[in-house]
């Protein structure tokens, strides 16, 4: 059995604070997060389940009409493309909750910023 922290419980929390549906989108952004970067530490940060690897890795957070994802400026510039059709912003983009979310397109950028960030480390 994995051990329980407290910034586990807040999240968990943070998860639970949510309908049904919307905690299953945080849910799965959450698990793949924990795939795509293993070693990065879970935690709260600005009120939102937040991921570190030796920096900010990414945020995510669920608001009335959409899923805000965070993955700081670089992880928006390097997929301009794909998110084109997301309203974002400088380190921030839009997943509208009444629009399928792109697993998919989250799990390419958390990927891309524990790249990044290794690489930076080296």
């Amino acid at each position: 059995m994995e051990k329980t922290t407290r910034t586990d419980r807040n999240i968990d929390k943070y998860i639970d604070s949510f309908t049904p549906d919307v905690q299953r989108i945080l849910q799965k952004i959450r698990t793949i997060i924990k795939k795509c970067a293993p070693d990065a530490e879970e935690t709260i940060s600005y009120g939102i389940p937040t991921f570190k690897l030796s920096e900010n890795l990414v945020h995510f957070a669920a608001y009335k009409k959409h899923i805000g994802f965070y993955p700081t400026s670089s992880g928006i510039l390097a997929f301009k493309k794909d998110l084109s059709v997301y309203k974002h912003a400088r380190g921030s983009v839009q997943f509208p909750l009444n629009s399928p979310i792109p697993y998919e397109l989250i799990k390419s950028i958390v990927k891309y910023r524990v790249t990044e960030i290794k690489e930076k480390n080296l």
